[in-house]
């Protein structure tokens, strides 16, 4: 059902808003990439006087069988302390949420342990105490894969029914740019050596390891490149088929999406596969330190809003972002026309004096 209800973006109210955004106070096009995002927003929405009002981040989390293999630099231990962190209001996410007016909400979706559901701000969607290891056999099966995305679609749909305009996605996962790595290597063909980062800030023995690892995942599983659900279930985590649902829920209402980092880059080549037209309501807040990433973001074909070296994860990209596209949409809406503010409009064709010789 959610699948069906995607559609295009609508491009009804194009030359509408293209006029108001050349009539504001300001040399056409002087906004840059604000313009078009405020452009953006009013195509997915169909709404020339969209609203901001309700932000909300989800931030995922989840486990990874894989870290038996010694690819990241912290114990699995962290995944859920990192959630308790996010409930007591403690990490990167929490301030930065707070900086632009979003609610985040946590969803246990694959995390290890059993976690607390006291918190109203955590959300328990749980479809397995962490994935298995993908380098002996599949993360999970195609029936998880699917739960995974369907539970995201779910929480989404219970956080719509209190207001929402616009989404951020976030992750928690000690070891996922390792199955993001994978997932990314087979949707686009680019090999382990060349999308594969550092992650937590492991050395360059354990960062060779992390790429014959994925190499041998892939060997092992051989997804289909083509199959999104395929992928997702063989090399994927649970944490990132939650994202994906997320993203296809929020193109089904007509809200944009703001991408995180490397790892819901991977969630979004997978809502990608299964649905191309959600490019349409995707931002891409940034490209991070994960070489990988910028990688991910070309094969869709979205452009990141800004490079500032960010490796954290969480939705911290995110928020950043959502609160340069609050911006743009400020900038179309608050802005005043020439007509409005009485200012002269540009010269068409100003007189050139002669030289006197």
């Amino acid at each position: 059902m959610t699948l069906e209800k995607i559609e295009e973006i609508d491009h009804s109210l194009r030359d509408k808003t293209q006029k108001r955004l050349d009539n504001l106070t300001k040399p056409q096009g002087s906004l840059g990439r604000l313009e078009e995002f405020a452009m953006q927003v009013v195509e997915i929405t169909r709404d020339d006087n969209p609203s901001m009002k309700d932000k909300i981040i989800f931030t995922m989390a989840g486990d990874h069988g894989v870290t038996e293999e010694g690819v990241s630099a912290f114990p699995k231990e962290v995944t859920p302390q990192m959630v308790y962190n996010f409930i007591r209001g403690g990490a990167g996410i929490n301030v930065l949420a707070k900086h632009i007016g979003a609610r985040v909400v946590v969803v246990d979706m694959g995390v290890a342990g059993d976690l607390s559901a006291k918190d109203s701000n955590l959300k328990i969607k749980k479809v397995a105490h962490g994935t298995k290891n993908m380098v002996k056999e599949p993360a999970m099966t195609k029936d998880e894969a699917i739960k995974s995305i369907e539970a995201g679609i779910e929480v989404f749909e219970e956080e719509f029914k209190k207001g929402i305009n616009i989404v951020g996605t976030g992750d928690m996962g000690i070891g996922n740019t390792t199955p993001s790595s994978a997932i990314a290597s087979a949707i686009t063909g680019v090999p382990a050596d060349d999308i594969t980062g550092r992650g937590t800030g492991i050395s360059n023995d354990a960062l060779r390891n992390k790429i014959e690892v994925i190499k041998d995942a892939l060997k092992v599983n051989n997804p289909d490149p083509n199959d999104g659900i395929d992928v997702l279930s063989k090399v994927g985590g649970f944490e990132i088929g939650g994202i994906a649902g997320v993203i296809l829920a929020a193109a089904s209402r007509r809200i944009p999406v703001v991408i995180d980092g490397f790892i819901s880059g991977a969630a979004a080549l997978i809502a990608y596969k299964i649905e191309p037209k959600v490019k349409g309501y995707m931002i891409a807040a940034h490209s991070s330190a994960e070489i990988g990433h910028r990688i991910v973001l070309d094969y869709i074909g979205i452009k990141p809003i800004f490079d500032l070296n960010l490796r954290l994860g969480e939705g911290t990209g995110a928020a950043l972002g959502i609160n340069i596209v609050d911006a743009a949409v400020k900038i179309l809406k608050e802005m005043a026309t020439f007509q409005g503010a009485s200012v002269s409009t540009k010269i068409k064709n100003p007189k050139v004096p002669e030289k006197v010789s």
